[in-house]
């Protein structure tokens, strides 16, 4: 019995002795410096100071300059259209041509009339005269002279009326020749030839829309508008409209601002702003959207990086800034207007460091970077 205890006595120290040795080398394994992290590779650019101009950016929307829905004026057989849909047409052009016949005889008939009444007008002023001549000769009572006056006058308004009826039927017969009244291009064609047109009907004939110069609407939040009146006082203010596009290389259209709205939209917070454009080369087309960019003043001497090197966290907006031993620091800003692709910084960083604008997700203050590219 002793010696078995004895064995077991030994058994437990040598199993202890084992584990101590087995924990010992953990120790030693765990106190070892950490395995070195890969440095993150990241895009960078440099922050860089210029000058900016100081934007506004709203969806736009194109707005002809003028539209007239054409009508005619009087009922007629169309026999002729002068254009073809989309055409482009001048002032005083001519459009379309309704049957004339009934007016031209409507014309020849209100100046027989108007010959009948001068006639009769005439007739009337002769006996006027007989009747006073009598009645102061004591011949012809003075029933005879009145009647005659009246007469008289009655027959000089009638032909005042048959001179206003002759005019009418005049401007009637023009009324059949259609004109455009403004520079434009037309748009679809609703009526053809051998329609019956009604005067004033419902749906025009065709819509001419005046292209240019054209408008450019865009609404921009009632805060901004005490900013806008102020700089309208010392110049006009520039407005640009960019065409969303594939070729982000296309340049935008300038116009200047034209028109601020007297009454800001109570439901949006929002007040209209209208650019006036001259569209010469009609890239600007009504009901289009584009990307309307108008200048307040210019921004001089501002801090500038990439739009993508601005993160935002929880305690507000940051960078992470490269130093020379190619780590990161997370470095607060605060910024500005943003143009185009890059943002203004007005605090937080100085020309000429670099900051990163890819990679950021991986990113951490002390970690290594690897640049891949500068941009």
């Amino acid at each position: 019995m002793h010696k078995r205890a004895q064995k077991s006595g030994t058994a437990a120290s040598v199993a202890i002795i084992l584990i101590a040795a087995a924990l010992s080398g953990c120790d030693k394994s765990a106190s070892g410096p950490p395995p070195a992290m890969p440095a993150v590779p990241v895009l960078t650019a440099q922050a860089v100071r210029k000058t900016l101009p100081n934007q506004l950016h709203e969806i736009g929307t194109v707005e002809a300059f003028a539209t007239v829905n054409i009508k005619s004026r009087i009922e007629g057989h169309l026999v002729a259209i002068h254009f073809k849909e989309g055409d482009f047409v001048t002032r005083d052009q001519l459009l379309f041509s309704l049957d004339a016949r009934p007016a031209d005889a409507a014309v020849r008939q209100a100046e027989a009339n108007l010959a009948r009444d001068q006639a009769q007008a005439a007739q009337a002023r002769t006996d006027e005269q007989r009747y006073l001549y009598l009645w102061q000769e004591k011949v012809g009572s003075r029933q005879q002279y009145d009647q005659s006056h009246a007469s008289a006058a009655t027959w000089t308004a009638t032909v005042e009326a048959d001179k206003a009826a002759l005019e009418t039927s005049r401007l009637n017969l023009q009324y059949t020749e259609i004109r455009s009244p403004i520079d434009g291009r037309t748009g679809n064609l609703q009526s053809h030839i051998g329609d019956l047109i009604k005067p004033d009907a419902d749906t025009p004939l065709v819509t001419i829309t005046r292209i240019q110069p054209i408008y450019v609407s865009f609404s921009i939040p009632e805060r901004e508008l005490p900013a806008v009146r102020e700089q309208m006082k010392d110049h006009p203010l520039e407005v640009d409209a960019a065409i969303p596009s594939a070729d982000t290389q296309e340049s935008p259209e300038h116009g200047i601002l034209s028109f601020v709205d007297n009454t800001v939209d109570r439901t949006t917070g929002t007040i209209l702003l209208k650019g006036l454009f001259q569209n010469e080369n009609l890239r600007l087309w009504p009901g289009a959207f584009v990307n309307a960019s108008l200048t307040l003043n210019a921004i001089r001497d501002a801090v500038v990086v990439p739009t993508e090197a601005i993160q935002t966290g929880q305690q507000g907006t940051f960078v992470f800034v490269v130093d020379a031993h190619q780590r990161v620091a997370m470095q607060p800003v605060a910024t500005g207007a943003q143009v185009d692709h890059e943002t203004v910084v007005e605090r937080g960083l100085t020309a000429g460091q670099t900051v990163v604008t890819d990679g950021q997700l991986r990113l951490a203050p002390g970690v290594m970077v690897s640049v891949k590219q500068s941009l």
